[in-house]
């Protein structure tokens, strides 16, 4: 199933900065070959429902692994069977609202 998810994950007890984390967990997410859109609280992320999963999980490990005792993550997701949607088409339908 294709899955659209925007996931905010946030390593608690690293001081103030966590760059380095959200850099290291998109890395993951690219190596899975997911695409993705950074934005300033997160990340959109697209593709199937287990490639997806098992990337968000494996973006947990490694930030533990990295020295974060503790991470928060909030995780929207949606998925639809009626047609294919894409995270652009999504974008493109409200921008063509706007003008």
């Amino acid at each position: 199933m294709h899955v659209i998810l925007d996931l905010c994950l946030v390593p608690l007890g690293v001081g103030v900065s966590v760059s380095p984390y959200v850099a290291e967990c998109h890395r993951i997410l690219q190596q899975a070959g997911l695409k993705t859109q950074l934005h300033a609280y997160g990340t959109n992320i697209e593709g199937e429902w287990d490639v997806v999963m098992a990337a968000v999980k494996r973006c947990h490990e490694r930030v533990h692994e990295m020295g974060a005792p503790r991470i928060t993550t909030t995780i929207k997701l949606g998925t639809r069977i009626d047609r294919d949607q894409t995270m652009a088409d999504k974008i493109r339908s409200v921008e063509q609202k706007l003008v």
